[in-house]
């Protein structure tokens, strides 16, 4: 069985790439293809195969100083993709929230695209990324013209790939709702052996909020509750908002930058709760900090529907919603937490043991059954022959 990947761009080690990563794992002689390759950004397992690159990283390669603004090229990716066509190959499968899901197909070659979510910034979250006060007037008018011409050329390509996977319920239907397709949801691959919970008597006690320091995902919220408030908030990851936000924070938010690796495990297991003010896709941190014992204070919306488990007074849960994205509907939820005490009443080794059902030996499992169970009846014979004899 021949297999070729496909990637939006190599550009650093997320969550999209961990998924990438597991596939590299599956077919370690596959060849990748991708918009962009910055070397040394990705790791040994992904690096260390063929890697074919689109006429864009050309241009970067000759005008080195544009690489930092990869992302302003994003009117020429689908030129770009349709000139990235793979060899012959019996299978392709692409882990995408751009474009690669778009990519031309050789002749006889079957599709499988893991969609980590259709480009928001296109469709139903446009203003979180160019709304007024992000960019110029101007900028923004020639911004959704390139919106309006991304729409048409993903409904055009839409039927590139043969099968949809996605990363959540809530992606699944957002796939339904904009390219008409149904997928099979395969939620991505979290480390939760890293992760050791601590007993509630030996944690520190502050909150919180770990990710980038982006709009969309809200840390504005989480740090004006906590400035009225007064409790203490530890604010982790960088952004474009870092000094905004630095400068409308009072003294009990502290800021700590990119936190390395090592540091994470007690960086989550001293926290008191965890806080995830945005609507997300999936949400990978919430699960590394309930695989820390940690208990999650969310916004009731999107992929932490489906990764928290709301406690009840019966007993059970990892977390508790607030239902409007709003400073007020947040500190509400923070003090029915500190008021109820609730962080006593679940288990940092239930929670731990909930997050384990998100592990990446069960993604492993699960993306395995799922490509077989996708593929037509020769090649699905094919691909389980091949997993099984991987296993052997």
């Amino acid at each position: 069985m021949k297999v070729c990947l496909a990637h939006d761009w190599l550009t650093g080690m997320r969550g999209g790439e961990k998924v990438l990563e597991t596939l590299c794992g599956f077919f370690p002689q596959a060849p990748l293809h991708t918009l962009f390759h910055f070397e040394g950004t990705v790791s040994s397992l992904i690096a260390d195969r063929p890697i074919h690159t689109s006429p864009l990283q050309r241009v970067l390669d000759v005008h080195p100083g544009l690489a930092q603004k990869y992302r302003h090229f994003l009117p020429f990716y689908p030129w770009a993709v349709a000139r990235t066509v793979p060899e012959p190959c019996d299978l392709i499968v692409s882990t995408s929230h751009c474009v690669m899901r778009g990519l031309p197909k050789p002749a006889g070659a079957f599709h499988i695209s893991y969609m980590h979510t259709p480009m928001r910034y296109i469709y139903d979250r446009f203003d979180d990324y160019f709304g007024p006060g992000r960019t110029s007037w101007v900028t923004r008018q020639l911004i959704k013209q390139v919106a309006v011409y991304l729409r048409s050329w993903e409904q055009k390509t839409q039927d590139r790939a043969d099968v949809y996977l996605c990363n959540s319920e809530y992606v699944r239907k957002r796939i339904q709702k904009i390219y008409r397709r149904d997928a099979t949801v395969v939620y991505p691959p979290v480390e939760t052996t890293r992760f050791i919970p601590k007993a509630r008597r030996e944690r520190e006690g502050y909150y919180l909020y770990m990710g980038a320091l982006v709009p969309y995902k809200r840390a504005d919220l989480a740090v004006t509750a906590f400035s009225e408030l007064g409790l203490p908030l530890v604010v982790a990851g960088t952004g474009p908002e870092e000094e905004k936000l630095k400068a409308m924070a009072k003294d009990n938010v502290v800021f700590r930058g990119r936190v390395p690796d090592e540091e994470l495990p007690d960086l989550y297991a001293n926290a008191k709760a965890f806080i995830f003010p945005g609507e997300e896709d999936f949400g990978i941190t919430p699960l590394e900090a309930q695989a820390s014992g940690t208990p999650v204070i969310a916004l009731g919306r999107g992929g932490a529907l489906e990764t928290v488990k709301p406690y009840e007074e019966s007993g059970g849960g990892t977390g508790i919603f607030f239902e409007e994205d709003t400073v007020t509907g947040l500190k509400e939820s923070v003090q029915r937490f500190e008021e109820q005490q609730l962080e006593q009443k679940m288990s940092p080794e239930a929670l731990a043991e909930w997050a384990a059902t998100f592990d990446t030996s069960v993604f492993e499992r699960r993306l395995q059954e799922a490509i077989v169970s996708s593929c037509p009846a020769p090649l699905a014979g094919k691909a389980l022959e091949f997993f099984n004899h991987t296993v052997e």
